[in-house]
Parts: structure tokens; C-alpha cells; sequence
């Protein structure tokens, strides 16, 4: 018995079941990675940041966050290069999906028990995705725009519901915008932190804070 298709379990119907010590024997979820790319680039690298914006209230499944996850690394590395880019999946599938098995061979309706003892099995995963949630953001340089633009449209295929391609105005992953962020760095006051900067504040020692 194959899976059964993901508009079965497309809408959010019932409270978060997660994998845990009373809900065992559940099947790994498809996607097993989150960042691809350059992983490791600063954070002056990528100053530009696009995000891929769910439009619905739904359930997404690992199977569909994978085949999406690997249409957009495709098509960004074949068009710009495998360092040109810094994708990054934003929602886990936590949420563990159940199957009512029936047997459909012959005879079956002496073995089958009907909705008696319904709680089904699990049977994969799926991310649980409310409306304006981010599903995934690419941070590249600014020439990059119409390769990740173009990637995300085509990763839309990939997921169900509707979902809109948002140019950001922060500097690639932090929370800061770009005029913010030029300020704070001309102040001296950026840290940089892998894919994000730390904010020296006015608190701490005198040296550290550079009034000496």
C-alpha cells in the first residue's frame, strides 16, 4: 500500500501530534537537510535576502518540502554557481501524520473491524504552516536577484497552496535593514556571527564599549 496523496492531509484538522515516547515507529521525514550552499559565508557576503511566504493555512509534508529544497538548489547552482547562494529551510516537520489501514484483498471484511479502534498508525510528516510563515529564504549578492527570483517560482510547483516571492529590506539574514545596518557599521558596533552580527549595546565595560 503506497502513500496516500498529500491533499489527505493537506488542512490542519486536529492538534500537533509529535513524535515522541508514546507516539512511536515513526518513519523519518524526507528532508533531513536545512542549509545548502555557502553555509559559511559572512555576513557582508550576502547582503540580499528573498523569502518564500506561505499564503494558507496548512500542513506541508517532508516529501514536498524536499522536492522543493532540491528544485531551488538546482536551478540556483546550474545559473550562478553552487557558492553564489545560502538557502535555508524554515519550518520542520514535526507533525506526524496517521493511517486507518484497511485490507483490500478478498475476504476482507471478516478480518476488518470498521471504524472500531479508528487511531491509525503513523505514517510520515508534515510541517505545520500558518499564513504570511516563512517557508524558505535564499541570501546572495544583490546581481543574484532574477536567479533566486526565478528559483523560488519554479520551487512554488513544488508546494501546495498558494505562496508569494518577498524581496527583503534586512541585510541578508539579520534583523536589521540595510540603512540600519550600513549605521551600525560604520559605528564599529557589528559583531559578526556566522550568517548574523551581534550588536554592541551601551552596556559593559568602558574599553569594550570603546569610550576610552
Amino acid at each position: 500500500m503506497g502513500r496516500r496523496p498529500a491533499r489527505c492531509y493537506r488542512y490542519q484538522k486536529n492538534k500537533p501530534y509529535p513524535k515522541s515516547r508514546f507516539c512511536r515507529g515513526v518513519p523519518d521525514p524526507k528532508i533531513r537537510i536545512y542549509d545548502i550552499g555557502k553555509k559559511r559565508a559572512s555576513v557582508d557576503e550576502f547582503p540580499l535576502c528573498v523569502h518564500l511566504v506561505s499564503r494558507e493555512l496548512e500542513q506541508v509534508s517532508s516529501e514536498s518540502l524536499e522536492a522543493a529544497r532540491v528544485a531551488c538548489n538546482k536551478y540556483i547552482t546550474k545559473n550562478g554557481g553552487k557558492d553564489s547562494f545560502h538557502m535555508r529551510i524554515r519550518v520542520h516537520p514535526f507533525h506526524v501524520l496517521r493511517i486507518n489501514k484497511m485490507l483490500s484483498c478478498a475476504g476482507a471484511d471478516r478480518l476488518q473491524t470498521g471504524m472500531r479502534g479508528a487511531f491509525g498508525k503513523p505514517l510520515g510528516t508534515v510541517a505545520r504552516v500558518a499564513i504570511n510563515q516563512i517557508l524558505m529564504s535564499v541570501r546572495a549578492k544583490d546581481e543574484a536577484l532574477p536567479n533566486v527570483v526565478e528559483a523560488l517560482r519554479r520551487t512554488k510547483f513544488k508546494l501546495p497552496g498558494r505562496q508569494h516571492i518577498l524581496v527583503s529590506r534586512k541585510w541578508g539574514f539579520t534583523p536589521y535593514s540595510r540603512e540600519e545596518y550600513a549605521q551600525l557599521k560604520s559605528e564599529g558596533r557589528l559583531i559578526p556571527d556566522g550568517a548574523y552580527v551581534k550588536v554592541l549595546n551601551n552596556h559593559g565595560t568602558i574599553t569594550l564599549n570603546n569610550c576610552l
